[in-house]
């Protein structure tokens, strides 16, 4: 099983800081003037709801919130990082960014202390969409095919393999297209460059592509299948079955069995201030009803529909907002603690790499990291999830 982790990275947000900012009062709430957050590009799911929630903070607190579109998990996190953003809207990446795989396994990078605010499950799911001129009605049936990656996305490529894996079959059994960004992938699926990509159902360019020339399909992963669900879940543990309801192509009427994970998860460092998640969180949870119906999926961020005991922690500010909406638990508390702790193995095993004089080469820097991460994490008794 996938499991949380991380290194510790600063992250007082510049600019809205507690303590020098103007502030809005109601039920206790305290926000700054202005809040940055980062989303994934215009238009997707993720930017939507994002911009639901800032007019709602705009509306109830007075407080502007800005959203910064990104193409990539690193430039998303990056202004998150470097205290220019309060939280990030983020995807399965918050994984893997705390992980310290992949992209984040750079000598810039490395296992970052994300935990979480609030995340959204909805009516939607993730997975591979396809071309309908294709012809493929199984996933199987992408053997061959052109299948989009996002240059800098680990997350996005990542479940892409996952749901490949599903179907028994690799990088190596598709023609892989690389891309700049999620939204130029997407605009390769309708231009004919590409045959399949992976996103939620409800993103914006998924609707897009449905009514282009192409058409778009959504290839099932069933339930019942359980060999299908292992080989997916070895690949990306973090995702569970779930019945497609809503989307492009997709309605109460015709359901799709897809899979599915938390998507958009708002995400802030383990160091951002308590009372700083904490107004933002209550502010979401309180004010729920303001932004719920504001763009798709944005119903799925209530409190009582938070996946429990998932593979990254929830901020000590939002556990605090979440307990006064009685949707915290003592069994969650001990797997939060748990989470927590293997955030310290992780960021300890980091900095003793650091002071082994790694190789410069970026390679064998990665692979050397992977080898002493797979060692602290035995070590501690963790599970490692990336196995070779």
């Amino acid at each position: 099983m996938l499991r949380g982790l991380l290194v510790l990275a600063p992250a007082l947000v510049a600019g809205i800081s507690f303590a020098s900012t103007r502030y809005s009062f109601a039920e206790d709430i305290k926000l700054p003037a202005t809040l940055t957050f980062t989303a994934y590009d215009t238009g997707t799911a993720g930017f939507n709801i994002a911009v639901g929630v800032g007019k709602m903070m705009k509306d109830k607190y007075g407080t502007d919130v800005r959203v910064l579109p990104a193409g990539n998990d690193v430039a998303r996190l990056a202004p998150l990082r470097a205290k220019r953003a309060a939280s990030a809207a983020m995807g399965s990446g918050t994984y893997f960014a705390q992980e310290g795989v992949f992209e984040f396994g750079s000598k810039e990078w490395g296992p970052q202390a994300l935990q979480i605010l609030l995340s959204s499950v909805d009516c939607n799911c993730g997975s591979l969409a396809v071309a309908a001129d294709t012809g493929v009605k199984e996933l199987k049936d992408l053997k061959g095919k052109r299948v989009g990656f996002v240059v800098g996305s680990p997350a996005l490529n990542q479940n892409s393999l996952a749901v490949l894996a599903f179907a028994g079959l690799t990088k190596n059994d598709v023609k892989a297209v690389e891309f700049a960004s999620y939204g130029a992938m997407w605009k390769g699926l309708i231009n004919n460059d590409v045959d399949a990509a992976f996103g939620t159902t409800i993103t914006g360019p998924a609707k897009e592509a449905e009514t282009s020339p192409r058409g778009l399909i959504w290839p099932p992963l069933p339930a019942k299948d359980k060999e299908g669900w292992a080989r997916m879940q070895k690949v990306g543990s973090f995702f569970f079955p779930q019945l497609a309801t809503c989307g492009a192509g997709i309605s109460p009427e015709k359901p799709v069995e897809l899979g599915n994970y938390p998507y958009p998860i708002f995400v802030a460092y383990a160091s951002q201030p308590d009372d700083q998640v904490y107004a933002i969180t209550k502010a979401m949870i309180v004010n729920y009803d303001a932004y719920k119906d504001s763009a798709p999926g944005a119903g799925g961020l209530a409190a009582d529909r938070q996946t429990k005991n998932w593979v990254v922690p929830v901020h000590p500010g939002a556990v605090k907002a979440l307990k006064e909406a009685g949707q915290w638990s003592d069994a969650q508390e001990a797997h939060n603690h748990q989470l927590i702790k293997r955030q310290e193995v992780l960021a300890a095993a980091w900095t003793e790499y650091g002071k082994s004089n790694p190789p410069s080469d970026d390679k064998a820097f990665l692979d050397g990291w992977m080898k002493a991460r797979a060692a602290a994490l035995a070590k501690a008794g963790m599970a490692n999830g990336f196995e070779e």
